[in-house]
């Protein structure tokens, strides 16, 4: 069984396909024998070739015309559905991978595609029943991305426990053990259920208190509500546990500098520094607690590297406008908040449409 994200690739989605045959009548003229070998009839190998190609338009312009035959050939719904995926047409896949399964219920990778689409559709209780057959028919070599999906179809539906036991699964851990906790914990917040990723996460510390990631997600959670003495615990306690992770240090630092410990974020966000000198946000966060501990030079040292390293970041121009004006510095103070604004202010390239140099390639943003 091909991973779902594989079975996008299409070429080694199928395999070798038997060419079809194609015979003319005995009494064809040449004429025409010239004009079918110009023009031959649509067949799925051809379709699979060109998609295996990356010529989905023409692919799936062949397999429009195989989808009027009377009976249909096997196969050709199930391609049709794989390549309107690719191109993000959801309803219309939908529709083509529903008609396959039809055709063939024992057919695991258009069961699992069609629960994966229902998913992005927005319509999770029905891709839950697919994803679980699917998932309950594993076969040798299955890759179990569908389970990531599942879990995310049951946190949706509000199905917690179930949305555990699939991410456990997804992960190898036991489905009541702190690890399963703690990652379903992580899916809750990352999809905005914060109360569920809190008591996930507390579960996770109640089973295992010596569980690295377990107080950093609580801290995380709190600093996201505003509950700064708690974040400001849970973040110390973490440290406590695994005193080496520059991502800990970060919130640490942020927590720090939100609950006006200046001095406490400066050392915190060093160490960030020290662990990550390629993330742009310590640095930040570190010119923040040095104009508030009045070292505005120093500030000016940290963000400048910040601005260097994204230069498109409004929240550094706007701090490194802080730091001007503390310095009495009134012209670079004003050019650096009005370079803040003109970035917020920037349309988001990633909302834009982008011309597509080949129609037949994945259009941008498909997934």
């Amino acid at each position: 069984m091909r991973t779902w994200t594989g079975i996008l690739l299409l070429g080694a989605a199928f395999g070798p396909a038997a060419v079809l045959g194609q015979s003319g009548s005995s009494n064809s003229t040449a004429t025409s024998n010239v004009q079918t070998a110009k023009d031959p009839a649509p067949s799925l190998a051809d379709a699979r070739d060109l998609a295996a190609k990356g010529k989905l338009d023409q692919a799936l312009a062949r397999l429009n015309v195989l989808a009027k035959a009377q009976p249909e050939e096997a196969g050709v719904e199930k391609l049709r559905g794989m390549i309107l995926y690719q191109k993000d047409q959801l309803p219309e896949a939908g529709a083509a991978l529903a008609r396959a399964v039809a055709q063939d219920p024992q057919d695991r990778d258009s069961i699992e595609m069609l629960g994966i689409t229902l998913y992005r559709m927005n319509r999770p209780e029905q891709a839950i029943p697919l994803l679980e057959q699917a998932d309950a028919a594993p076969v040798q070599g299955a890759n179990v991305e569908p389970r990531y999906v599942l879990g995310l179809c049951y946190t949706d539906a509000k199905r917690y426990d179930d949305a555990r036991k699939a991410f456990a699964a997804q992960f190898g851990f036991a489905p009541d053990s702190a690890e399963a906790y703690l990652i379903t914990a992580r899916m809750f917040l990352r999809r905005e259920f914060a109360d569920q990723s809190a008591t996930f996460a507390q579960k996770a510390v109640d089973l295992n208190a010596a569980l690295p990631g377990a107080h950093q997600l609580l801290g995380e959670i709190a600093l996201a509500k505003a509950d700064l003495p708690t974040a400001v615990k849970e973040l110390e306690a973490e440290q406590r546990l695994n005193p080496l992770s520059g991502p800990l240090y970060d919130r640490q630092g942020d927590a720090y500098l939100r609950n006006g410990q200046f001095e406490e974020a400066r050392q915190a966000l060093n160490k960030a520094i020290l662990l990550e000198p390629n993330a742009t946000g310590p640095y930040i966060l570190l010119g923040q607690a040095l104009v508030k501990l009045g070292e505005p030079i120093q500030a000016l040292h940290y963000l400048s590297r910040a601005a260097a390293m994204d230069p498109g970041n409004y929240v550094t121009h706007n701090s490194l406008g802080e730091a001007y004006r503390a310095l009495g510095q009134k012209a670079e103070a004003n050019r650096e908040y009005k370079l803040a604004v003109e970035i917020q202010h920037r349309p988001d390239p990633k909302s834009a449409p982008k011309p597509n140099p080949n129609p037949d390639s994945k259009p941008a943003g498909a997934n």
